[in-house]
């Protein structure tokens, strides 16, 4: 599982350095490679390439009615490795089509990770905070 936010800065290139507390496990579970695509909220998603699978297999199955968003999950899907550095590549079509900048955060969700433009996330959990708790969330506590 994974979890937690990095701090990370995309280089010229497009590359950015998996965090060494997530490396090791990706190393693990997908040899080191992981797929990208972009998700409606404004971030990319970086799955494990077996978990991508299972999606990619369940994405595959919805109906006619649910193509657009097969697009957005499928068609923007980039298979990518992590290098002897522990960099990946972030395609040029993936960091524009979510405005990714030079200052990155990731953040550990479980089965696999969100990628933000660092003030495009500061801006969306500000105004969540400001819409309030969700019903759903009325019973949560610590």
């Amino acid at each position: 599982m994974f979890q937690g936010a990095s701090a990370l800065t995309l280089d010229a290139k497009g590359r950015m350095t998996i965090p060494a507390r997530h490396r090791d496990a990706l190393l693990l579970q997908s040899e080191g490679r992981v797929t990208l695509t972009r998700h409606p909220h404004g971030c990319l998603l970086l799955f494990p390439r077996p978990v991508w699978e299972a999606h990619r297999a369940e994405i595959a199955k919805w109906p006619m009615s649910a193509r657009s968003w097969q697009r957005i999950f499928l068609g923007n899907a980039c298979d990518v490795e992590m290098d002897g550095a522990g960099r990946i590549l972030v395609a040029p079509e993936l960091r524009s089509a979510v405005e990714l900048a030079r200052d990155v955060m990731m953040l550990g969700m479980g089965s696999h990770f969100e990628v933000w433009d660092a003030q495009k996330l500061a801006d969306s959990e500000a105004q969540a905070v400001a819409v309030g708790m969700p019903d759903v969330l009325s019973d949560f506590s610590f």
